[in-house]
């Protein structure tokens, strides 16, 4: 039985501005932390806070519940251009680097500026 890989390609990056497009932070902007390709998630800066049960490992560590950013579904959320600042679907284009080589850039939908 062969089993069908899964794209691991990911439309946000780490440091992108995002929208929370579902659940109770629906709507808040945020900066993405963290990006869990395999999994297809993403960690939002300040959103989709959890609460953890932490016991101190040695001398001077927090213990006790702590609230920490919870990882949500990449799919949950939306790139925000920094151009013209409204929330967009990414594009990739071809161009020619330096070296001669064809590399992909993400740009934006609405206005073609590079993210």
């Amino acid at each position: 039985m062969e089993v069908s890989k899964l794209s691991n390609k990911m439309h946000v990056k780490k440091d992108d501005t995002v929208l929370i497009l579902s659940g109770d932070d629906k709507g808040k902007q945020g900066k993405v932390l963290a990006v869990s390709p395999k999994e297809g998630k993403v960690i939002v800066e300040g959103l989709n806070m959890v609460k953890k049960h932490v016991k101190p490992r040695k001398a001077g560590d927090p213990s006790g519940i702590i609230e920490a950013e919870g990882a949500m579904y990449a799919a949950k959320v939306q790139v925000v251009c920094p151009a013209c600042k409204k929330p967009t679907r990414v594009a990739h284009k071809k161009v020619q680097a330096d070296n001669g080589k064809e590399r992909s850039i993400r740009i934006c939908k609405k206005c073609g500026e590079t993210l």
